[in-house]
């Protein structure tokens, strides 16, 4: 079975991260919701609209191997959170050497980027582009796959990026079942 990291940092973006966990446990995807650990730290997650989702593991205990992809959900304060936090450039940086798969939505390709292994082209939330230099943005797509990078535009389309990681991890036939089911007309 496949299995996703999806680390959650406080002022997540809640219909990327929820949409994203329920369309890849749908396709078959064991997904393991990390918290950013820490002393003071709870496994409830807050987003930035108050929603609060609690978490499967303290992402300090997390171990690369164990998983096939690292998904980050996006939120302008999610994304300076995860982009803060070591745990998390360090296992985007082993997942880029290892060519695993590495996904990001909304804001977070500004972590992808801190962490030097967003691809040749991506995608984001419109004003996330123009702070980003390595990378070509463009939003001709909702989702754009580039090597081994999936990324996505925003909350609107965090069912169709959640259908592309099931597409490239379990199966299209997968991916169809999951989209005929929830009756998916727009990916």
């Amino acid at each position: 079975m496949a299995s996703v990291i999806v680390p959650l940092a406080t002022g997540f973006e809640e219909i990327e991260a929820v949409s994203l966990i329920d369309v890849m446990r749908r396709g078959g995807i064991d997904v393991t919701i990390a918290y950013l650990g820490g002393e003071f730290v709870s496994d409830i997650v807050v987003g930035g609209s108050g929603i609060s989702i609690k978490a499967d593991a303290d992402i300090r205990y997390c171990i690369g191997d164990d998983y096939d992809m690292i998904v980050l959900p996006g939120g302008y304060d999610g994304t300076a959170n995860l982009m803060q936090n070591e745990q998390v450039i360090e296992l985007l940086r082993e997942f880029n050497l290892k060519d695993k798969w590495i996904g990001a939505i909304c804001a977070a390709p500004l972590v992808l980027d801190k962490a030097g292994v967003l691809g040749e082209t991506f995608t984001s939330y419109p004003s996330v582009s123009s702070s980003i230099k390595s990378s070509i943005y463009t939003d001709k797509e909702k989702v754009v796959i580039s090597g081994k990078i999936i990324t996505s535009r925003g909350p609107a389309t965090a069912i169709c990026f959640g259908l592309a990681i099931v597409e490239t991890l379990v199966g299209l036939d997968s991916s169809n079942d999951v989209k005929e089911g929830m009756l998916v007309d727009f990916c």
